[in-house]
């Protein structure tokens, strides 16, 4: 099991209705995406961290250590948008020279690489607070409540089934290459890479098979019946949510919020 998918099931907030998480998760990122001023941004990422560790009771070392994986691609994005090149004289904070090119950070361009950073990371920060907190069987019966259609929602579940059986596969397939010094160098390594690669898509493509042949054999016909578990809605959760994403608005809508970096 991922250890996102453990901390789903176990965690302070399990027994919340999952409705509210939901619409806490998707309310405050709609914020965050919609703001135009980077300390909104802050604020969701630091929203979310809070209650995921402070109210969730997930350790802060694994959710930063499962932030810093999309975190590092967003700052790649970002590094790409700072830098611009230039063929005549430009103010830049920092710059190099390219033959006739300039090549550097303009502050225009800092703020902008800065603010899509700090706005992905937030709205990805109210992502990770419905995964670690959600179970994916209280999620899908959520979408069927607000009636998504039944197709959208099994292949959800099976696409989610199928990163356990990925993982797995992949697992016992690279052990068997390293317990015969499959990697012991690069270039036998990049050889096994290979293989793995091949042996994984064929034997996704056979478990694929055999899931839908079990799921014939129950009488699948095509709408997945799970067990839901009752949730009672709180009014001091559902109060709470309105209160601080209120907050959140209002300090969007502050004088001066686009006025600056963190203004």
């Amino acid at each position: 099991m991922l250890q996102i998918d453990c901390y789903a099931y176990a965690n302070r907030l399990v027994s919340v209705h999952p409705a509210e998480k939901a619409a806490f998760a998707v309310i405050t990122m709609t914020i965050c995406i919609a703001s135009p001023s980077p300390l909104v941004y802050l604020a969701v990422t630091v929203l979310m961290a809070g209650v995921v560790v402070l109210g969730a009771g997930i350790p802060g070392t694994a959710y930063l250590k499962l932030l810093s994986v999309p975190a590092l691609f967003l700052a790649v994005s970002a590094a790409v948008v700072a830098v611009s090149v230039s063929h005549s004289p430009v103010d830049y904070l920092v710059s190099i020279g390219a033959g006739s090119y300039l090549i550097g950070v303009h502050p225009r361009d800092l703020y902008t690489a800065l603010s899509l950073f700090f706005k992905s990371l937030g709205a990805t920060s109210c992502l990770f607070f419905l995964s670690l907190t959600t179970p994916m069987v209280d999620l899908t019966n959520t979408l069927r409540k607000i009636r998504v259609p039944s197709l959208i929602i099994d292949l959800m579940v099976i696409m989610y089934r199928f990163i356990f059986v990925l993982i797995e596969t992949a697992e016992i397939i690279y052990t068997s290459q390293s317990s015969r010094l499959g990697y012991m160098n690069v270039k036998t390594g990049w050889r096994s890479l290979g293989t793995l690669m091949a042996s994984l898509f064929i034997r996704t493509c056979r478990r694929s098979e055999d899931l839908f042949t079990a799921l014939s054999a129950r009488g699948y016909t095509g709408d997945m019946k799970v067990l839901e578990t009752r949730y009672a809605f709180s009014v001091p959760i559902v109060m709470a949510i309105i209160a601080i994403d209120s907050l959140l608005a209002l300090l969007n809508l502050a004088k001066g919020m686009g006025g600056g970096l963190f203004a």
